[in-house]
């Protein structure tokens, strides 16, 4: 794997992209499979599919460290023989979240190869794209005069967690979006956006380091020189942009709702299906 200037400049744009979509529900997969059809990278296949999970991990980081205070379930600065060091309703919202890993735990360890080798295709990223804009405008419409059922990250059952779990799994095919598919599942059974936000953060984090785990193992630990550096470029940049991405996300859902980001998703899979039907 050759490394100079111009495949840097290509890591520092693919990491930019990931730390902008990662959060936003519009597929950060699909957004750099897409972008890597026009500059791809001077990499093996087998570096670029381990590559394109594993630079999640840096967006991965970036929650982590916004939220440390909500996801870290010890506080060392109590007394333990009165107040204890176990923030119970965090260690209870860890075991909802392995509820609701379980489904795409079990689907992306039967499917994965399938999916990676018959579906990483512009085509069925734009569908995807299409499908899941119009499935966010129509459910915003219909959410508008309802009032949210679960108002907080706390009021989240096992119950509600298994069945975001279930809509999960849909992130599985390419340009759906893993928070696109858990926030609109959050949305159907009467998630507020906010919580449905702040779950979808702390599902990606065990998630992510999964899926990065699995990649690497199958690609080997047997890294070059030049393939650590853009591995490790492309994880800073995806962690730096990610910080200013999840505190604009946050900020933007307590005001608005998500309709943008469906017809975001709606034009950018036109785009793809005229350019790419063109091209073929």
């Amino acid at each position: 794997m050759q490394i100079d200037i111009i495949e840097i400049l290509k890591v520092l744009l693919l990491g930019v992209v990931e730390g902008i979509t990662e959060w936003l529900p519009i597929s950060s997969t699909g957004h750099m499979l897409l972008v890597d059809e026009f500059i791809s990278l001077n990499a093996s296949e087998e570096f670029k599919e381990m590559f394109f999970v594993v630079i999640q991990l840096g967006a991965i980081l970036a929650v982590v460290l916004l939220f440390w205070n909500k996801m870290w379930p010890f506080d060392f600065s109590k007394n333990p023989e009165k107040e204890g060091v176990i923030k119970k309703d965090i260690f209870s919202m860890w075991f909802k979240v392995v509820v609701a890993c379980i489904p795409g735990a079990v689907v992306t360890l039967l499917f994965d190869d399938y999916i990676e080798a018959h579906l990483h295709t512009p085509a069925v990223i734009a569908i995807a794209l299409i499908f899941y804009g119009f499935a966010f405008i129509i459910i915003e419409t219909g959410n508008k005069a309802k009032v949210a059922r679960v108002e907080t990250l706390q009021d989240i059952t096992y119950k509600t967690a298994f069945i975001i779990g279930l809509f999960q799994v849909l992130s599985i095919i390419p340009g759906t979006s893993r928070s696109g598919a858990t926030i609109i599942g959050a949305l159907l059974i009467g998630v507020s956006r906010v919580a449905a936000a702040e779950f979808t953060f702390f599902l990606a984090v065990p998630v992510m380091f999964g899926l990065s785990l699995i990649k690497v193992i199958k690609f080997g630990f047997s890294f070059s020189g030049s393939e650590l550096v853009i591995l490790s470029v492309g994880v800073i940049v995806a962690f730096l942009v990610s910080l200013f991405v999840i505190k604009f996300l946050m900020g933007y859902i307590k005001k608005h709702d998500f309709k943008v980001f469906g017809w975001y998703r709606i034009a950018l899979g036109v785009i793809v299906l005229f350019y790419f039907g063109l091209a073929g």
